[in-house]
């Protein structure tokens, strides 16, 4: 049988999970065990900084916690808090609503890792000039440690750079020093981190882990990206043109061969060539599984916090399916996850009616 039922995933989610809880004292060192409890399921909150109006309700971010979320992770975008890239006043308004966010979030009893999200004009200036792009990051840290400091360190976390894009040598050198500048600002905190190349699981096997030992380190998960970004927002985009394609992906399923057939039609070469490239789908496991033999080689934590799939063109089963089959495995190795993100393309909530979609919460949570 090609496919599971979500009922099926989760009963095989749950027989896992019982033995990767025993088997998780083994595999983790260095950060505190309810660091990692506490990070075991989240959620991204995207857009709340770069605009307050964005701010998510506080009636959904009730429902979320009672629902079992007990993480958030803050996206803040890079070029709002460097000198280079933004004024004093901006940078300070910036700063408060981070500080309002932190005060909601640990009032209701969530978690938050601060995420310096790197952006459109910072990444040019990391690849251009390094140096620079080091004093920038340093500058951004000190305010952001400003606010962290008033606040339980074993509450609120720091993740020094989301993706990177730089090569793998030079962030190897840079992460180093970043975390030890973080660490002598904010000596308690459990910090996080990841590799370039968009933090691919097939990324971590070449980066190796920093001599702090309260580091989790972060990967992100969006494969097959021809099923997770179909209907792509860019009409430049060959996965634009994608739309209802199935997961998994099988070359006999009908609803592939009839896709294959429309995109024919329209010429859209490209985009048939991204959906021949990922069939047959090699299945979650297999896509996680350099992460997992990292993990295996140096006993150090990991984080899923970003993976989802764009609500626009895949087909909603599918959807559930994927984001049930991630998370199960999360569980079975031990790792934490966030979900991408709260309430836009890929939201775990409606964003004009602020309702949770409890059938995606469910299967990422193992209870549908």
């Amino acid at each position: 049988m090609r496919r599971l039922a979500i009922p099926a995933i989760i009963a095989a989610a749950s027989i896992l999970l019982s033995v990767a809880a025993r088997a998780c004292p083994a595999l983790i060192e260095g950060v505190p065990a309810d660091r990692l409890k506490a990070l075991s399921q989240g959620v991204n909150a995207d857009g709340w900084i770069t605009d307050p109006r964005l701010a998510p309700p506080r009636s959904l971010l009730v429902e979320l916690r009672k629902a079992g979320l007990t993480h958030i992770r803050l996206p803040v975008p890079a070029d709002f808090v460097m000198p280079r890239f933004a004024t004093k006043a901006e940078i300070d308004g910036r700063l408060h609503t981070v500080d309002a966010a932190l005060k909601t979030l640990l009032a209701l009893g969530y978690v938050v890792s601060i995420d310096l999200h790197s952006g459109q004009r910072f990444n040019p200036l990391h690849r251009d000039d390094p140096p620079a792009a080091m004093s920038e990051m340093k500058s951004a840290w000190t305010e952001l440690a400003h606010i962290m400091q008033r606040y339980p360190s074993d509450r609120v976390f720091a993740e020094l750079l989301n993706e990177p894009e730089v090569d793998a040598a030079q962030w190897r050198s840079e992460v180093r020093e970043l975390a030890g500048f973080i660490r002598g600002l904010l000596p308690q905190t459990t910090l996080i981190t990841g590799p370039v190349n968009w933090q691919r699981a097939d990324s971590l096997p070449g980066f190796t882990p920093l001599d702090d030992p309260n580091v989790v380190y972060a990967i992100h998960f969006y494969d097959p990206m021809v099923f997770t970004h179909q209907a792509h927002w860019d009409p430049n985009q060959p996965l634009h043109d994608v739309t209802g394609l199935p997961y998994p992906l099988h070359a006999d399923d009908p609803k592939v061969q009839q896709l294959r057939e429309q995109l024919t039609a329209l010429n859209k070469p490209k985009a048939l060539a991204m959906v021949d490239r990922a069939t047959p789908d090699r299945g979650i496991d297999q896509w996680l599984a350099p992460a997992a033999a990292w993990q295996r080689q140096y006993s150090r934590p990991i984080i899923i916090n970003e993976f989802g799939v764009l609500k626009a063109g895949a087909p909603r089963d599918s959807r559930l399916r994927w984001l049930a089959g991630v998370t199960a495995y999360a569980r079975q190795q031990c790792w934490g996850w966030a979900h991408w993100e709260l309430s836009q393309g890929f939201g775990l909530a409606d964003a004009a009616t602020g309702k949770v979609d409890r059938d995606a919460l469910k299967a990422l949570l193992g209870t549908r």
